[in-house]
Order: structure tokens, then sequence, then C-alpha cells
């Protein structure tokens, strides 16, 4: 699989895909023995021993039964805040947001459709909802429930700031139409920059500071939940990776969720003000394509087009000119440039490496806004 650095393809989870559902069996812990009779039997049985300083056997006390407490706490928790979409044809998930009805899922999930039919775990009936306002260069949309029900209940969103490798997480959502499925895995990583295709209604955005995860994530899984331990959101499946060993189908184990904190930025400004109004988005202001070499290598991006009073216009560039290089990052691409660009801020100062007729050169540029 092609991963480079903290950058990985991926594609959307909505549309359909054929597989074979499976039931795994839960494995019980046992309860610590009370006689010495039973730690043997216990022992026996495969119960966790060691070596105390004199010598004498002493228990190591497992808490699989803990863990399975916890996990059951969670899901019953958070499960009614978790819905399935069905958007035309696409189906995918959302979180309710708050408790006036309006949840949260991916932009690719919505699409181009206004209206929608929407599925709550504890309620049997279909409602419908209409969208309040997509967008696409974070995949995060929000829509609103036409008629609230009684006692739905909004999902707490966590500390994106607080999320650490290794910790247990749970996926919540419709992975193949299977509504409030759930999955177990860990954080694997924090902080990756991921680019989404445009194909099959893809929205072709970069998104920084992904959350990946282990935990199996499958088409219909976007727009859900991954939830930890203490019930709380941290992020929302939106990506899998891809494998071209596998013909470019998603890569088992390696799946990234869009953090809470930017959930929280993008839904507040949406439910706000019916459409994103700062984005937190750097941007170069303008039009370019990806050039190649006479090997046909990608080797930098033209400039097509520039915004006038953007800030590629304020640092000199020009139609013509072909970026190589945002600050130390090399730009090939793009979506190499949109991924270098996706770690940055509004406002803040860097380079741009560029070659005109010829000529490299190398500006200072201050960041705009997307």
């Amino acid at each position: 699989m092609d991963l480079s650095g903290a950058r990985a393809r991926a594609l959307r989870l909505t549309g359909p895909l054929l597989a074979s559902v499976c039931c795994a069996a839960l494995l019980s812990g046992c309860d610590d023995p009370a006689s010495p009779q039973a730690a043997d039997a216990s022992a026996s049985k495969g119960a966790a021993r060691a070596k105390d300083p004199a010598g004498q056997a002493a228990e190591v006390p497992t808490s699989v039964n803990d863990l399975q407490s916890a996990y059951q706490r969670v899901i019953r928790n958070v499960l009614p805040s978790v819905v399935q979409i069905q958007s035309g044809r696409a189906l995918g998930s959302g979180i309710v947001y708050d408790d006036k009805g309006h949840i949260v899922t991916n932009a690719h999930v919505v699409g181009d459709q206004k209206t929608f039919e929407v599925t709550i775990a504890n309620n049997e009936g279909t409602l419908t909802a209409h969208l309040v306002s997509s967008y696409p260069q974070q995949d995060l949309a929000v829509v609103k429930l036409d008629k609230v029900p009684a006692g739905l209940e909004a999902a707490s969103l966590g500390d994106s700031a607080k999320v650490e490798v290794g910790q247990i997480v749970l996926a919540m959502g419709s992975p193949l139409g299977l509504s409030s499925s759930v999955t177990q895995g860990i954080v694997s990583a924090t902080g990756r920059t991921v680019s989404e295709g445009r194909s099959g209604g893809g929205t072709g955005a970069t998104i920084a500071d992904m959350v990946q995860t282990s935990a199996a994530i499958n088409p219909g899984n976007s727009g859900g939940a991954l939830v930890n331990l203490d019930g709380q959101v941290i992020g929302i499946p939106t990506l899998a990776a891809t494998d071209p060993d596998l013909g470019g189908s998603a890569a088992p184990g390696i799946g990234f969720a869009i953090p809470a904190s930017m959930v929280r930025t993008i839904a507040g400004q949406i439910i706000k003000y019916g459409r994103v109004v700062d984005s937190g988005r750097a941007a170069l202001g303008i039009t370019g394509r990806t050039v190649v070499d006479s090997a046909y290598r990608p080797v930098g991006v033209a400039v097509v087009d520039v915004r006038a009073g953007g800030a590629a216009d304020e640092a000199g560039l020009r139609p013509g000119d072909i970026i190589t290089k945002v600050g130390d990052a090399d730009i090939t691409t793009i979506t190499s440039l949109s991924e270098a660009l996706a770690t940055e801020r509004p406002g803040r100062r860097t380079t741009v490496t560029y070659s005109r007729d010829g000529a490299t050169k190398t500006v200072p540029v201050t960041l705009g806004e997307q």
C-alpha cells in the first residue's frame, strides 16, 4: 500500500458493496477464584498468573468483564445518537448534533440531494430531513429533521486534543446498510492529512488532522461516529485507505475520521449562519493544474488563473508560473499542493518556489483563506 508519510490515497465510504456478514464470539473472563482448588482450575483454563517476591503464585487480575461492560455501556449511551441516512441511491450515517434535530454527516453522503430519509436507532419509523448546508472542502454537511421525535439525544463531542494513539475506539454506523452496527479498534495515528478522490461522487477534499483507526470501516459508515470509551465522539468516519495490490479496494484496518474539533467548528457555523463563514483553511488564491515532464512524471502545478487581491497575486505570481514548493514541501501535483495548504493556517507567512521562463524564484507569501 502506498502511504507516504502522513498522507494516503483514500476512497469515500458510500455506495454498494457485496460482502459476507459473519458473527464473532465474545470472550468472557473468569471470576476471581475463592480457593486454591478453584485457582488451579482457573489456571488450567488459561488464567494469567505470576510469581510474587516470595515465590508464591499471585494472580494477575483480568479485566475482560470490565472492558465488555464498558463497551456495552458506551453502545447503549451513544447508539441512539447515530442515524442512518438515505440520500437518493446512496446510504450513509450521521450523528445527532443537538436536540433541535440537526444531524452532521459527510458532504459525500448528501451529494446533490436536498431531502433525505433518516432512521434513528431507537425509532422504528423513517423520518424526513432537509439539507441545511454542505461544505465539500471539509467533506461535512448538516441536515435537519423536519419533525423532531421525542427523546432525541445529541451525541457528546470529545476533545480532539486529548485523542491519543492506542486509545480503544468503537465505530458506529450503517456499514453495507446494516444499521446500528458497531466495530472495535484503536486509534492508530493522529494528524493524518488525507486526500479523497472525486470519482463516484467523492468531494476531492484534502483534510488535515484526521484520526487514523483500525476499527473496521466499510461503505455506509461514512458520517457515523468514532467513539472513545467515555462515550464521546472523537471523529466522523469518512475515508478508508486503498491498496493498489487489491485492485484499489479498501485496505483492511486503515480508516480515517474527521476530528471532533473540525466537526464542531464547521457544523456550528452552518447551524448559526446557514453556511461556513470561517473555514480556517489556507489558500493561495489560484486555479492550477498538474504538469508533467517528457517522461510523464508530475513535476509541479501550473498557475492557470490568479485571483485578484489573493495571496498569489500579492506575491507576484501570474498565469504560466509552475509552483514546485510551498515552504519546505515539494509540490508535484494539485493534490500535493492541497495537502501542503491543508496543514497551514490563513494569515501565516511562508514561501512559494516557482519557475518562470526557465528561472527558479522563491517569494514570501502571506496565505489567504479558502
